[in-house]
C-alpha cells in the first residue's frame, strides 16, 4: 500500500483508535477528527488531531482539504443522538466534494440490511429481531447513512461487521460482496480496522455493501 494522507472521522472511539493505530502503523499521515483530543490517548509525528463539529461541512472541510481519503468510524456516544451517524457522513460527504477528495470507507453494522432467505433461521427469527430491539435507533440511523453514502456521488464502500469484540488483529477474517451472505457471530476491531484500510487498496469495494467475518 503507498503512504497516503488519511483523515479518520470517530477517531476516539475504540474502533477508531485502532484505525488510527494501524493507519500510522503502515506509514500513513493521519488526521484524526475528534470532539475531545483528550479521549485520544495516542501520540506520532505524522498524526494530527483536529477538533471540529461533524454536523457541519464548513468546520470539517479544513481537515479533509488535503486528505487522499478518509475513513469513518463515527457512532453515537451516551447522550447523542442515533442520527450522528448520517449526518456526520452528510456532511462529511459534502465537505469531500467540496474539496474534490472521493474515497470514503464508512463503518455500518451487519443488521442493518433486511433479512433474506439465505439467512440462518436463528438469526432471522430470533438474533436479528433482538438486536433491533436493543440497538434499533442506532441501526435506522446506520441505515440512513448507507443511504446518504448510496447517493452522495463519491467512492464509497460501507463496511458491515457483526457484534465486535475489543481484541487486536490476527488476520484471520475475510470480505464478500454478496448481498445474501451476511456477517455473524462477532469480529475483532483490529480485524475490522484492517479491512477498512484494505478496502483502500481495492478498487472493487467501490460503491458496495461489504460483509466483514470470520
Amino acid at each position: 500500500m503507498i503512504a497516503m494522507k488519511l483523515t479518520v472521522f470517530g477517531a476516539s472511539g475504540r474502533t477508531g483508535q485502532e484505525l488510527v493505530r494501524q493507519a500510522l502503523g503502515r506509514g500513513h499521515d493521519v488526521r484524526a477528527v475528534v470532539r475531545d483530543p483528550a479521549r485520544l490517548p495516542l501520540r506520532n509525528p505524522r498524526l494530527t488531531v483536529d477538533v471540529a463539529d461533524v454536523r457541519d461541512p464548513r468546520s470539517v472541510l479544513p481537515t479533509v482539504s488535503d486528505a487522499d481519503a478518509v475513513l469513518s468510524a463515527l457512532g453515537p456516544r451516551r447522550g447523542d443522538s442515533a442520527a450522528i451517524t448520517a449526518d456526520g457522513v452528510l456532511a462529511v460527504s459534502q465537505a469531500m466534494k467540496a474539496a474534490g477528495v472521493r474515497r470514503i470507507v464508512a463503518i455500518s453494522a451487519a443488521p442493518v440490511p433486511p433479512p433474506n432467505p439465505h439467512d440462518a433461521a436463528l438469526y432471522r427469527h430470533a438474533v436479528r429481531p433482538l438486536l433491533w430491539r436493543l440497538f434499533g435507533d442506532a441501526y435506522r440511523g446506520l441505515r440512513e447513512m448507507e443511504q446518504v453514502l448510496a447517493d452522495c456521488g463519491l467512492d464509497w464502500t460501507a463496511l458491515r461487521p457483526p457484534y465486535l469484540t475489543n481484541t487486536p488483529r490476527d488476520g484471520r477474517y475475510r470480505i464478500s460482496f454478496e448481498q445474501d451472505e451476511r456477517a455473524t457471530g462477532s469480529l475483532s476491531r483490529g480485524n475490522l480496522a484492517d479491512a477498512m484500510l484494505r478496502c483502500l487498496d481495492e478498487p472493487d469495494t467501490i460503491g458496495r455493501f461489504v460483509a466483514v467475518m470470520k
